[in-house]
């Protein structure tokens, strides 16, 4: 048997390769996707659909960046393997929006086969008798059985669907939190999952560029769109603007150097690892929030605060601010004030929105960002991890 294409631990922190930075600009197009379906589906119903929609983009990605943190993506075999993923992320993506219609079934398939047919490989890769084999026959296990579900659903319609993916989300997402652990097979332990600390947090931070980038590139299109450039337009422009860079500030500003520092510090850098993708799922959820209310202020700034869109412009912050807050508290041991602050402060924005319109709204809330990022930098909550369990406040 040929020996398994694994990247090389010397020492020093795994560096992002051009193959993985390629494999994300797939995901740009799926952040896309999942904003814009939300933002056409603005019920309870849409909300729980686009949940289960993003579940699958998000975890399609991290079982992939676990995959190149364990494996070096120039390596012919494993180079291939990820452009045969990208090709298979690429029809889930391009099926978000039939997705709970007439591309069900297409974008089961193409999920399925992403997540199975990778694990697939690297237990062929891997061989009997590698130190990860077991973990990733275990990792295999879940994912078959998740198949089963995200086929019944593609082929079931309505609210069956929903009820089978969500059975596949769950299997997936949480099936980690037990070391994937099957009868006959046994568990997996975190410190089995020898990962590079450094280069995981790195991938992690690329994503979130990733959806901020998604949230500017849809305002800008947006605002090129609009037929006048009358004050209105450009006041919105500039609130959703100023609001994707307080979300920029909120993580890279203060924490993402840390968080490098840490994971990579960490004595079972696999659970923190694990952490870390459990947190970003929400962190970024919040993002791609934000991205469609920041579409709607610049679409109808004067348009009267319905509950779909005030849900949207204070939910997804109050999102990122909760995901941020756990984040940091992973990181510095602390849980920030200054966020579960803000996050409460947007909620109560929830009594003014029958008041104000669309814009002023959205201003509100990138007013309420910038205050929690005020108050984060005055108390110094951005300062390195060594000295990061003090109160961060």
């Amino acid at each position: 048997m040929h020996n398994a294409a694994l990247r090389q631990r010397d020492g020093a922190q795994a560096r992002v390769t051009s193959e993985e930075l390629l494999f994300d600009l797939v995901y740009a197009f799926a952040a896309t996707q999942i904003s814009h379906w939300l933002l056409d589906h603005l019920t309870l119903l849409g909300l729980a659909q686009t949940l289960v929609l993003w579940f699958a983009v998000w975890l399609g990605w991290q079982y992939t960046c676990w995959t190149t943190n364990w494996f070096d993506p120039q390596a012919p075999r494993i180079r291939g393997l990820l452009l045969a993923i990208m090709l298979l992320a690429l029809g889930v993506a391009s099926a978000i929006p039939g997705a709970f219609a007439e591309r069900g079934l297409v974008f089961a398939l193409c999920y399925a086969g992403l997540q199975v047919g990778r694990t697939v490989f690297l237990v062929w890769e891997l061989g009997p008798g590698h130190a990860l084999s077991a973990n990733h026959r275990r990792i295999l296990g879940w994912l078959l059985i998740a198949a089963v579900f995200w086929l019944a659903g593609g082929l079931a319609d309505g609210g069956a669907r929903l009820a089978w993916w969500a059975l596949a989300v769950a299997c997936e997402y949480f099936s980690p939190m037990t070391g994937f652990a099957l009868p006959g097979l046994g568990r997996s332990r975190t410190s089995d999952w020898t990962i590079e600390g450094g280069h995981l947090a790195e991938r992690c931070q690329s994503f979130v560029i990733v959806a901020l980038g998604e949230a500017l590139l849809s305002s800008a299109g947006v605002f090129s769109a609009a037929p006048h450039w009358d004050a209105p337009i450009v006041s919105a422009l500039l609130a959703t603007f100023v609001g994707t860079l307080a979300l920029w500030w909120l993580y890279f500003g203060t924490s993402s150097h840390a968080a490098t520092r840490a994971i990579t510090a960490s004595g079972d850098p696999g659970r923190m690892g694990a952490s870390f993708h459990y947190i970003h799922a929400l962190l970024i959820a919040g993002i791609i929030g934000c991205a469609v209310g920041n579409d709607l202020v610049l679409a109808h700034p004067h348009a009267a605060v319905g509950w779909p869109q005030g849900a949207v412009l204070l939910g997804g912050p109050a999102l990122y601010l909760l995901g941020s807050a756990v984040y940091k508290h992973v990181v510095y041991g602390c849980m920030p004030t200054s966020h579960v602050a803000g996050a409460l402060a947007l909620l109560a924005l929830g009594l003014a929105a029958p008041w104000v319109d669309v814009l002023v709204l959205g201003w509100l809330t990138t007013v309420l960002l910038l205050a929690v990022g005020a108050w984060e930098l005055w108390r110094g909550e951005g300062r390195p991890a060594a000295a990061s369990h003090a109160d961060p406040d």
